[in-house]
């Protein structure tokens, strides 16, 4: 049971890696995550604040791994670009703006008066 367990885990770490190494845009999210995490780290937040914040930033992440099955299911499945496989692909796309606009717009809600606050001391 936990060696099945153990491989399920090695294999999504697996992914992760594929991801981080061959999709730019996720490398990208990653690092600004990490610039996230920090502030969420050195802030006086609270404990909502905190996990509001961590979940918009899995939100964003998922959001680009999902973006990556689909875009690389519709290129197994039409390798030749059909107008319906660039449509799916532009609303992948989009789904990841919109979620990283979201997170942006309530991580800046979140964020901006703690910051603010920081520098005014």
């Amino acid at each position: 049971m936990i060696r099945v367990w153990y491989k399920s885990v090695r294999h999504a770490f697996s992914g992760l890696q594929y991801a981080f190494r061959h999709e730019k845009n996720f490398r990208i999210e990653c690092y600004i995550a990490l610039v996230g995490v920090f502030f969420i780290v050195i802030l006086p937040l609270d404990v909502w604040e905190r996990v509001f914040l961590f979940a918009m930033i899995g939100w964003v992440l998922v959001a680009e791994l999902a973006n990556t099955i689909i875009e690389r299911i519709v290129d197994m499945l039409k390798p030749r670009l059909h107008p319906y496989a660039r449509i799916i692909k532009d609303i992948m796309a989009a789904t990841v703006l919109l979620s990283s606009l979201i997170a942006l717009i309530i991580g800046s809600i979140i964020l901006f008066p703690h910051i603010i606050t920081m520098f005014l001391k």
